[in-house]
């Protein structure tokens, strides 16, 4: 039997590829409880405030917003906790090293589940300035500008 892998979608950060330049990404697990996971599964999830910070014994994703489970009750927990991201030492080590030099920051872009795990996968970004905000923008509008010209051609 060929399992194939399946990658579902849960949360997308599209703030972060605007604000960031995002250099090298990493998959992450993430320690949740049970009423966590099930609210995942309904998409209750959101990541456009969060950042990550590396502290001493790990790496943690603070401000993702996980809706409580209508029928966790008591087991629910806090929605905006400080959850821990499961990476390997070396991972870790590579992104302490990165963060310590100017303008760079790890932020979370997208939450998924791959098979059955949740993962986030955090990117080691460095801040963009407002004129190269402004050039993507641009850009963007080119690019759209083409697509509807070539609409147009090809249905005429």
């Amino acid at each position: 039997m060929n399992k194939e892998k399946t990658n579902r979608l849960i949360a997308n950060n599209k703030k972060a590829y605007h604000d960031y330049f995002i250099e090298e990404t990493y998959e992450a697990g993430i320690a949740l409880v049970g009423t966590e996971v099930k609210s995942l599964r309904m998409g209750k999830c959101s990541i456009k405030e969060s950042f990550v910070r590396i502290e001493d014994d790990g790496v943690y994703i603070l401000g993702m917003h996980i809706s409580p489970y209508e029928k966790g009750n008591i087991f629910n927990k806090d929605p905006l906790r400080t959850r821990k991201l499961l990476l390997h030492k070396r991972e870790i080590n590579k992104l302490r090293g990165a963060i310590a030099q100017k303008g760079y920051t790890i932020v979370p872009l997208q939450v998924y589940f791959k098979e059955s795990l949740v993962k986030v996968e955090i990117g080691l970004a460095k801040g963009k300035k407002l004129y190269d905000k402004r050039t993507d923008i641009a850009k963007k509008d080119q690019r759209r500008e083409a697509e509807r010209d070539f609409k147009v051609r090809n249905l005429g």
